[in-house]
């Protein structure tokens, strides 16, 4: 576009495709529609269209693509009275400087830019000097002079881009130092001479302690000033620019000099830590990754609330097959179990070698020994040091590749800086009732998890799942039922106590009942009669509470295996509610309860007449039973020998009778014989 014959013009170039066709154009010509301003000649003139001729779409259409043609023009004037000063570029091509010790040329971006501010400069002096002689000479005001300038010098900015000041005040000093001290004025301090100043071996260690000092903490250009106050004490040479500081204290052997002090130990051991080049498995199981994280979808809660949960995932090294996993809220004992529980039933091989961090939870698995049951190495990785841990890869990567499809991505780790790998936070809150609940959740991940495993692995091209079916490993075993229970099976920590009542266990807050049986159905009342109020170990199948194991400990304090139980017999109050098995149950355990009674009477009653306590060798009386039929207690006193007829018999009268009328050999077999003697004392 360009002003021909004081009529702005646009060129076949211009329209041509991109606002219309040839033909059109041409066509629109002939017909006397659109004005042809010049015919295109030799030596390079081109044919130029009159623009405000132009209907109107086709006007739309070039504002569209090139914008306002007014404004356009004027930057095209305000470029053609600008001509870039070839002396301020030479002197800028020859400055040189000195950079972490050595001279240096400037770069060609700040060549350029310092160039383009030089020669704004001059046309901005021009203006001002023009409006200023006019003013005087009209003997005008001369107030607003400056802000007039700071007008052009933003419209300069359009055009050229240059970085002079925005601010009048900053502006007008800018250009009297550019008066006074002409292209070097432009040259930013931060470059100058930057390291001109050798800095002695006393001066850098000064400089770092600065750098280090904690009490108080100071910034650079807080060292640079207490550097210098510091220097003219000690008769050093002053730091004459902050920049060469800055760029000393990231020379190579300085900045692991106070690195540690500023940003941490830890970042400062993974910057300048070296790091080990290792090599992957080459086939299934030799190397399982367990390893906690956020699981990265948003779900609604109960209360309709967004909420967040984490999952404990197992992984296969050489395949990046996620074998087991656990969706819980915590990276806690309990989720790595399942979760390792998971990848054994998965693989059906037990692994060779299992890498993990150093969490609680891996510790009680440790302590346990549930790692020692699952593979034949274990080891943590080390501690804040992800690197070390190619599941922190795949998790990333299945993020970016799988779960980022899904709207409701709660977006990477927050350090991330691709705007991409962040949530769209207002939509989630829009479609918050379109969130999945928890189980939909743990449904879909189980989903994403699959599509992860079926993908093709980045090396082989072959899916990950098939990578690892289609491989061998001599050294890890099949894993059997028998391996499943003593891998698995999980010892309370501490005992409970077999009551009356059975014997009962909590797990995560639930409550679990249990009986030992003599027979399905028939509680062992033989072995109660021994154990009852005992305390043993529990041991259980978290994934299954239909029987546990009892054991004790001894002296040594190893543990011994006592006697399965099943869980506790449950029935119902109601007669109405019962059943007839219930019915039959219940009166079965009333005969044996009373049988126990008899049982124990008879038991302590032997005791009892063999050490001569019993309140019958003392002339005093037994209690009877309470709640028993007669029948009952006839049968206790007759297997405890309290009698062996009727009560009267034990008068002194009647027991001389007794004794008179006795043989020796009816005395032999006599159930009185216990008393013999002490009648007879009394006689």
């Amino acid at each position: 576009m360009e002003y021909y014959n004081k009529i702005m013009c646009v060129t076949y170039g211009e329209l041509i495709p991109e606002i219309m066709a040839f033909n059109t154009l041409t066509s629109l010509i002939q017909r006397g529609n659109v004005e042809l301003a010049r015919r295109g000649g030799g030596e390079g003139s081109c044919a130029l269209i009159v623009y405000p001729s132009l209907p109107e779409k086709y006007k739309r259409r070039y504002e569209e693509k090139y914008g306002d043609p007014v404004e356009l023009l004027k930057q095209q004037q305000m470029k053609d009275k600008i001509k870039l000063d070839d002396k301020a570029r030479a002197f800028f091509e020859e400055f040189e400087y000195y950079l972490n010790g050595v001279q240096t040329h400037l770069s060609n971006k700040l060549k350029d830019e310092y160039t383009i501010n030089a020669s704004v400069l001059n046309v901005l002096i021009h203006d001002l000097n023009d409006k200023a002689a006019l003013r005087k000479a009209l003997n005008n005001s001369s107030r607003d002079l400056w802000d007039i300038i700071t007008g052009s010098c933003e419209k300069l900015r359009e055009v050229y881009n240059h970085t002079l000041p925005e601010n009048t005040a900053r502006l007008k000093d800018k250009i009297n130092l550019y008066k006074k001290d002409g292209y070097a004025s432009l040259i930013s301090g931060k470059i100058g001479n930057s390291n001109t100043l050798k800095i002695t071996e006393d001066a850098g260690r000064q400089l770092i302690a600065l750098k280090r000092s904690r009490v108080p903490v100071y910034n650079d250009s807080q060292i640079f000033d207490e550097f210098n106050r510091i220097a003219e004490e000690k008769e050093w040479k002053p730091l004459k620019s902050l920049r060469s500081m800055k760029q000393w204290f990231s020379l190579p052997d300085i900045e692991p000099l106070w690195y540690d002090a500023v940003f941490g130990e830890l970042a400062a051991h993974r910057r300048f830590g070296r790091k080990h080049q290792t090599k992957l498995p080459g086939r299934r199981d030799s190397l399982w990754y367990g390893d906690g994280t956020k699981l990265n979808l948003y779900y609604r809660n109960d209360d309709g609330k967004i909420c967040t949960t984490s999952v404990y995932e197992v992984m296969d090294a050489y395949s990046e097959v996620l074998l087991g996993y656990f969706i819980s809220d915590s990276e806690d004992y309990e989720a790595q179990y399942h979760a390792y529980r998971m990848a054994i039933q998965i693989s059906g091989h037990k692994p060779y070698e299992i890498v993990h961090d150093n969490q609680g939870g891996h510790k009680r698995l440790d302590v346990s020994g549930l790692f020692k049951k699952i593979c034949h190495i274990h080891r943590t990785t080390a501690p804040y040091n992800a690197e070390s841990k190619s599941i922190e890869s795949v998790f990333g990567r299945f993020q970016s590749s799988v779960l980022h499809k899904d709207w409701r991505f709660t977006g990477q780790n927050i350090t991330a800086k691709k705007a991409s790998s962040r949530p769209n936070l207002e939509f989630v809150e829009a479609n918050k009732d379109q969130l999945y609940t928890l189980q939909e959740l743990k449904n879909k991940y189980a989903e994403y998890r699959k599509e992860w495993n079926e993908a093709k692995h980045p090396v082989t091209g072959i899916s990950r799942m098939e990578m690892y079916l289609s491989s061998t490993n001599e050294e890890t075993p099949e894993v059997t039922t028998l391996d499943m229970v003593e891998m698995f099976w999980v010892m309370t920590k501490k005992q409970s106590t077999f009551t009356s009542g059975g014997i009962e266990i909590e797990v995560k807050g639930k409550k679990y009942k249990y009986e030992v049986y003599s027979a399905p159905g028939v509680p062992d009342h033989e072995w109660r009669s021994q154990h009852t109020y005992r305390r043993f170990f529990v041991m259980y199948d978290p994934y299954d509470f239909t029987s546990v194991r009892l054991y004790w400990k001894d002296r040594a304090g190893e543990l011994r295996f006592e006697r399965v139980a099943e869980p506790y017999m449950v029935i119902h109050r109601a007669i109405q509610d019962q059943t007839e098995g219930e019915a039959a149950f219940i009166r079965q355990e009333q005969q044996a309860n009373i049988n126990d009674r008899i049982e124990r009477q008879v038991a302590a009653k032997e005791i009892e007449y063999a050490h001569g306590v019993a309140p019958e060798q003392h002339g005093l009386t037994t209690p009877k039973a309470k709640g028993v039929t007669a029948e009952v207690q006839r049968q206790i006193d007759r297997r405890t020998k309290k009698y062996n007829r009727n009560p009267e018999d034990f008068q002194v009268g009647r027991m001389v009778k007794v004794i008179s009328n006795m043989t020796f050999d009816e005395l032999e077999e006599s159930e009185v014989k216990f008393d013999y003697k002490r009648v007879a004392g009394k006689l």
